[in-house]
């Protein structure tokens, strides 16, 4: 059987890391099975959705690379929603209930009082025809729930948190629809991952309890079952759910110069023991991507490791991947000389306006300049072709005896105006002769 999993946002906002992780998850599941990958648009919410937050949704999955095989719309499938609906009703499987807020507040902290659980009593069940007919003559719409079978066993074998299960007599039945005719989560949900062949839902933990109830509407819409599992939510670094990883999207990621690879490279292993690896391909990730690897335990996010990850993706990437990021001139012998001490691509542009100058040198002590003009006649009659870094420390060495940091930092710094930076021997071909020996005070 193919394996079909899909991503399933709701158009309300951005999409945060967690909702990044959660579509990488599914999109390497079926990387990995050689199945399919769809993207569902959950905009049932017709007055919160939004089509701009569609559109960024797209984006966002293109830009990371996460490309899907369908897209499909709840908004454009509400008949399909009504015709389910129907079956369930005739079948008793679904009820009208008209308990206000404020009435089924009360209900539950009767029952808490009581030390009972505070589960929906199903009075709604005793109400005869005529007294829905009086409700409705007197202006009441109702809402609907699903009913539960209280006698069938809820379980199922979660990819992540091991067998599972739930006793439907401690269950609430949900509502499922509003008194004006709108849908809840739920049943749409159900009713889509039917028709669309879906065979593995894996979402985050906070959904364990919605898989209790739709496991029992799968059923009773005569369907099997998918394979389910809930992967642990993430945490900040401070050990706990931070508001700022509801926030962070692909946007503000973006901004600060991550990579796409860099976050599947550590969002795909973020809640495993297995090592974080920016050397690793996407391919190579997804071939190795297994549930059985995800703990229970919250999965810790840390934005410092984030560009950690993404320095190393980028100490790595080639000059093609990044030349149209890049300042003009700035060629691949350029790059291949200034990646290594790149955090992001942007930066680039710092390290090349060190390579065209003008630059400001700090001021040089008597002692100081007398050994950079030394350094400027060695310049003068070496060969440029290659090596000039070596032939120059060398000879400078070999004329004061100075060594290490005596004999590289003054050069380093009158060159570059840095103390640190990436390799002088591939710098000074791209600074050139001339300029190196303005640098050097001979100019």
């Amino acid at each position: 059987m193919t394996t079909i999993t899909r991503f399933a946002p709701s158009p309300t906002g951005l999409l945060h890391i967690g909702n990044i992780r959660t579509a990488l998850h599914n999109w390497m599941l079926a990387q990995r099975a050689g199945g399919k990958f769809l993207l569902r648009i959950d905009d049932t919410d017709t007055a919160r959705s939004r089509e701009e937050y569609v559109d960024g949704i797209r984006a966002d999955l293109a830009w990371l690379g996460l490309n899907y095989e369908v897209e499909e719309r709840q908004s454009a499938r509400f008949a399909v929603y009504e015709r389910e609906f129907a079956k369930l009703v005739e079948a008793g499987r679904v009820y009208r209930c008209y308990e206000t807020a404020q009435e089924l507040d009360l209900k539950r902290k009767v029952l808490l009082g009581r030390g009972l659980p505070p589960i929906y009593d199903r009075s709604a069940l005793s109400l005869s025809e005529a007294d829905h007919a009086a409700r409705a003559a007197a202006g009441e719409a109702p809402h609907w729930r699903f009913l539960l079978d209280r006698d069938e066993a809820i379980a199922w074998d979660d990819g992540v948190r091991g067998p599972q299960h739930f006793d439907a007599a401690t269950m609430s039945d949900p509502v499922i629809r509003r008194a004006d005719g709108s849908w809840l989560y739920m049943l749409p949900s159900v009713i889509d991952d039917i028709d669309m062949g879906v065979t593995q839902i894996l979402r985050g933990e906070d959904h364990v309890s919605n898989t209790a109830t739709q496991v029992q509407m799968f059923t009773a819409l005569g369907a099997a079952v998918p394979a389910f599992a809930h992967s642990a939510l993430l945490t900040g670094t401070e050990g706990k759910l931070s508001k700022r990883l509801g926030s962070l999207g692909v946007a503000e990621l973006r901004e600060q110069g991550i990579e796409p690879e860099a976050i599947i490279s550590l969002l795909a292993r973020l809640g495993t023991s297995d090592p974080v690896d920016p050397a690793l391909s996407v391919e190579e990730l997804c071939a190795s991507f297994d549930l059985a690897r995800f703990g229970r335990a919250p999965a810790r996010f840390d934005e410092a490791e984030l560009a950690r990850v993404n320095a190393g993706i980028i100490h790595r990437m080639a000059f093609a991947r990044a030349a149209d990021r890049l300042p003009e001139g700035l060629g691949e012998a350029a790059w291949e000389a200034i990646r290594p001490n790149l955090s992001t691509v942007a930066e680039a542009a710092d390290w090349w306006a060190v390579v065209t100058g003008p630059i400001a040198a700090p001021e040089a002590d008597e002692e100081t300049r007398a050994f950079l003009a030394l350094a400027a006649q060695v310049v003068a009659g070496l060969d440029w072709s290659a090596g000039v870094w070596a032939a120059l420390t060398g000879a400078l060495k070999e004329a004061t005896g100075r060594k290490g940091k005596a004999l590289f930092l003054p050069l380093r710094l009158a060159i570059t105006g840095r103390e640190h930076g990436p390799d002088m021997g591939a710098l000074l071909p791209l600074i050139g002769r001339d300029e190196v020996l303005a640098r050097l005070g001979a100019g």
